[in-house]
């Protein structure tokens, strides 16, 4: 069927009981925390084939370095921080990682940054983490978030200044936990940024994932959900704007391992500027155990002048017939210009005219983000973008 709610022309489908696609082994891919067991990437891999390799080769470099990010917290009552080792952070079930750059961070991080929120607990604002780069060095980090049961709790990353950083963050999230993530990206132009986020959600509890990349050279997230139990809900929600030259890409990765979980998947970009690009993939595998779920992923990308490029690869392996539903949706396309063309007609100029679509585009993802200590840094960055634009 055809969204007419989409300006852009997406073309959507969704899949009922019954409906089989050929499996595209995403689930093959090696799990561990041993760097041996991963190549160095080349280019031509699935998972890495729309990546600037060439540029990245440091970080698949298995070193150890001096640098790190500088990091202070805005810490609200009931959330704890401490140092723990890689030992002690998979005792807490964590997931392995699934690439080489991710696998880096895990050995090479010099500790591990554990920030915990007991079971029953519910943090009365965000906590607020400012993570600043300091050079031009690889630097390598390992951050856990684990939110007991019943807790309530919202985790704000927010990275800036200049660095080249591969990471790895790992989320776990307890039975009847709510949990809202946020990971900003707000480099200078220089900066590169690789990093993996794993969260693992527990019987009938909630995770909220935001991705939201505005700055830096090259930033590449993958973000990958599994459940422990029946039950949990994940809501991956991403932003990014591309000027030119920047490479952002965005992979997300939701295994529906369990009876009655949901998923929702929503990631809007715009991209302007010569060789300005993004890249977002989605994958969905819906496991035969996995009974009952409900699925949906949607990527909207707008293009704002000429040499700008998006990619966008939505994947959904289907192993059962006994769903609620599994949808996904992609589009890439320019401006309405039915939408501009009323609001020229209403006396707004052109420029004015234009800026007001690309705000209006976004605003469906940053209605949903609920943050509050973040919205007017994102506005703000967002305006920033728009001053520069060159419609």
């Amino acid at each position: 069927m055809t969204d007419t709610t989409n300006p852009l022309g997406l073309d959507e489908h969704s899949h009922g009981a019954g409906v089989q696609v050929p499996d595209s082994k995403r689930d093959a891919r090696t799990r561990s925390f041993d760097v041996a067991d991963f190549p160095v990437p080349h280019g031509r891999e699935e998972e890495w084939r729309f990546s600037p390799v060439r540029k990245l080769s440091d970080f698949f470099t298995d070193a150890a370095s001096e640098s790190k990010l500088t990091t202070k917290g805005d810490l609200p009552e009931g959330i704890s921080v401490e140092e723990i080792s890689l030992e002690a952070a998979q005792e807490l079930g964590i997931l392995e990682p699934e690439d080489r750059a991710a696998v880096v961070a895990a050995n090479r991080a010099s500790t591990v940054t554990h920030y915990s929120v007991p079971a029953n607990t519910e943090l009365s604002g965000a906590a607020i983490i400012h993570a600043d780069g300091t050079g031009d060095d690889i630097s390598h980090g390992h951050v856990v978030v684990s939110v007991g049961a019943n807790a309530k709790a919202t985790v704000v990353i927010e990275h800036e200044g200049l660095a080249r950083h591969s990471e790895l963050v790992s989320l776990v999230v307890g039975d009847g936990a709510d949990v809202t993530f946020v990971s900003l990206q707000l480099w200078d132009d220089a900066s590169q940024h690789l990093g993996q986020h794993d969260a693992i959600v527990g019987k009938d509890a909630k995770l909220k994932h935001i991705a939201i990349s505005l700055g830096g050279d090259i930033v590449r997230l993958n973000t990958n959900v599994r459940y422990s139990a029946a039950g949990g809900e994940a809501e991956l929600l991403g932003l990014y704007f591309a000027d030119a030259g920047q490479h952002f890409e965005h992979r997300t990765y939701i295994d529906h391992n369990t009876p009655k979980a949901t998923s929702n998947v929503h990631y809007k970009g715009a991209l302007q500027g010569k060789d300005a690009r993004s890249v977002w993939i989605g994958d969905v595998l819906i496991r035969p155990e996995a009974l009952d779920i409900d699925t949906y992923e949607l990527n909207r990308n707008l293009i704002l002048s000429d040499g700008a490029r998006a990619d966008s690869v939505p994947n959904l392996e289907i192993e059962t017939g006994d769903i609620a539903g599994a949808g996904h949706a992609s589009s890439t396309g320019r401006f309405d210009e039915e939408h501009l063309f009323y609001l020229m007609s209403r006396g707004i100029p052109e420029e004015v005219a234009r800026q007001l679509v690309v705000r209006g585009f976004f605003n469906e993802v940053i209605q949903k983000i609920q943050v509050p200590e973040i919205e007017e840094v994102l506005n703000e960055r967002i305006e920033e973008e728009l001053s520069r634009s060159v419609l």
